[in-house]
Order: structure tokens, then sequence, then C-alpha cells
């Protein structure tokens, strides 16, 4: 592992005091988290990105969620570590991510720009239970009034509720609950370390009924195996029943690193797809741009229909009863929609 050359230049992600230690118990086992100073904890996001935010803040590397199609398992490889079962099981956890931020806050150069959390792995995953990082991290964000988004499918972040409360007291904040399909079995393999999506669901519920404005991120929308009709008006459904304020797809992508892991996964569990997979990310990472542009019209028009939109926080939702099919091409000549990706 390369902590050595990490804690030398002055542009080194850690400090020179890394401690690296192995948790054995029932709730951890398996696991090895690697505990490290960080030099900074305000990211600036690559110029390239279409993100619409500038800066990030990421507590942990690596992720017990297990997502096998995780965008993040590339920065893996950059520390040495394996990209599959290592970024599964390998967490690298900046403990001391609150009192820096805190510091970096108070800079002359920090103009209160908004900081996006859980765009790279989630920061709500299991070791938040251990490590309890979120808490002085949203605290020193409250303080300074700072503006903030959350990513995660994470039920943890119920924990801290009071303080989310307390921060949209005072600045802009946003909280988006990742939920890419309903099916069980599909939720089990692919996303074997998170909540089941009907419990992520209960989130945007709770946050929602306290006043704090949730919405879905349906990501990602996988093909051939969660984007059939049926399936997109089932989730898009449940989600406006949770009372979420909007709700924005987002289609398989696989980068390299995920790519790898993905495609073996596939090769295990949906042999007959591995052609097609291959076909469809044949010119990169990114479904072709007529597929990408049919699932967000998909999802948007169920959107519409369920009401999915502007609403006044906690407010309760009267969701209509599925109609009957309609014949038609209207989807065909809707404006063209815009597909979101992530860093």
């Amino acid at each position: 592992m390369r902590w050595e050359n990490l804690g030398e230049s002055p542009s080194a992600l850690f400090g020179t005091d890394v401690v690296s230690r192995t948790i054995d118990t029932p709730e951890f086992h398996g696991i090895t988290f690697h505990e490290v100073r960080a030099r900074s904890i305000v990211n600036r996001v690559p110029g390239a990105s279409r993100m619409p935010f500038e800066w990030t803040v990421n507590p942990y590397r690596g992720c017990s969620h297990a997502c096998v199609y995780c965008f993040a398992r590339k920065t893996h490889s950059y520390l040495d570590l394996d990209t599959g079962l290592g970024f599964d099981s390998q967490i690298v956890v900046k403990v001391n991510a609150p009192e820096l931020l805190r510091r970096e806050l108070t800079g002359r150069r920090w103009r209160g720009d908004h900081i996006a959390m859980g765009t790279n792995v989630d920061c709500y995953q299991r070791a938040e239970g251990r490590y309890r990082l979120m808490p002085g991290i949203l605290a020193a964000l409250r303080d300074h009034a700072n503006p903030f988004s959350i990513l995660t499918k994470g039920t943890l972040i119920l924990r801290d509720l009071e303080l989310l409360r307390q921060a949209a007291a005072v600045t802009d904040i946003g909280i988006s609950v990742s939920v890419g399909f309903l099916d069980r079995e599909l939720w089990r393999t692919v996303e074997p370390g998170t909540p089941a999506p009907d419990r992520r669901l209960d989130v945007v519920r709770t946050l929602t009924a306290h006043g704090i404005p949730c919405g879905v991120l349906m990501a990602p929308v996988i093909p051939f195996l969660g984007d059939s009709p049926e399936q997109l008006r089932a989730t898009v459904r449940a989600v406006a029943e949770a009372g979420a304020g909007s709700v924005t797809p987002l289609v398989l992508h696989l980068r390299p690193g995920a790519r790898e892991w993905f495609m073996a996964w596939l090769g295990h569990h949906h042999p007959r797809l591995v052609r097609r997979y291959e076909a469809m990310y044949a010119d990169g990472a990114y479904a072709p741009k007529w597929y990408q542009r049919r699932i967000t019209r998909q999802v948007h028009e169920l959107a519409t229909e369920y009401g999915i939109g502007p609403t006044r926080p906690g407010a309760a939702r009267r969701i209509p009863p599925p109609p009957a099919p309609t014949a038609g091409r209207a989807a065909e000549t809707a404006a063209e929609p815009t597909q979101l990706t992530l860093l």
C-alpha cells in the first residue's frame, strides 16, 4: 500500500501518522479499517465533470455497500488496493475529517460554496456507525451556514435528523436517496451491503415528514434487469408514495474498475446478457444516448403522472391507481431529456 508515498509530498492525500488496524467483530467481520489523517478534506471536482457543484467532502474511501457497479472502485487502485473485494472490505477512514473541515471552512480563501457529500462513496455506509464522522461534519457546516447536499443509500442518516433540521434552518441543504429499482432479488445480488429499497424509501418518507426536502436519484437503471416499463412504473410510483420532491434517473455506467467487476458478476448471475452488454457498452462507459433518452423520458413522464414535483415539505401525496396502458407514440416526440452523470 502507498501510505508512505502519500504522506511525504506537500500534495499528499494523507499525513505520515497513518494507522491501520483490522476490526474482527461479528458486526464488521472481514472488514479492515485503515485509519488515516487526511491533509485536506474539501476537494475540488474535476473540471471535466458535468456535476452542478464544485466541491466535495468524502470522509471514507472504499464502501461496504459492495454495489457491483460502483464507479468509485477505480479509486482504490490509487492506493494499491483491489478494486473488487478490496473496495468492499478495505475501508479508508479519514478520522480527522470533522476537525479538518471546520478548519478549512474558516480559511481566508473559502467562499462558502456548496459542498456535496456521498458523490464518491456513501458517507452513511456501515463504517459511519462505528466512526461517527458525519455529526461533526454536519455541525461544522451548520455553524458556518455553509450549503451542502448528501446522496446516500444509508438509513443511518436518520440518526442525524436533528442536525439536518438545524442546518436547514440556517442554510440551503439537499438530500437525495438512491433507489434505482424495487426488485428484491436484484437488490440482494447487485447491492448486497445496502439497506433494502423499501427501507431507503422510508428514509425519504421520514425526512419529508420532518420538513427536510428529499429527492430520489433513481440510480442505476440497469439495462435488461431493471428497465422494463412495469419496473420503472412501480419504482416511480413508490417514490411518489414516499413523498419525494423529485426523481432523477441515471442509467448504469461502467467505468474501468467497475466494468470488470460488474461484467464478472453478470457472467455469473446472468450469462445470457453478457453479449448484450458488450454490444451496449462497446463504445465506452456509457449506454447509448438513445437508450439514456428513452429511460429519462419514461421516468419523467411517470413522475408527471404521479405528481412528483414542487410541493411543500411534509405534504401528503394522493397517488392515483395505475391507468390502463394506452397506445400512441407521444413519448417519441416529447422534448429531449437530459441525462445526469456523476463524478
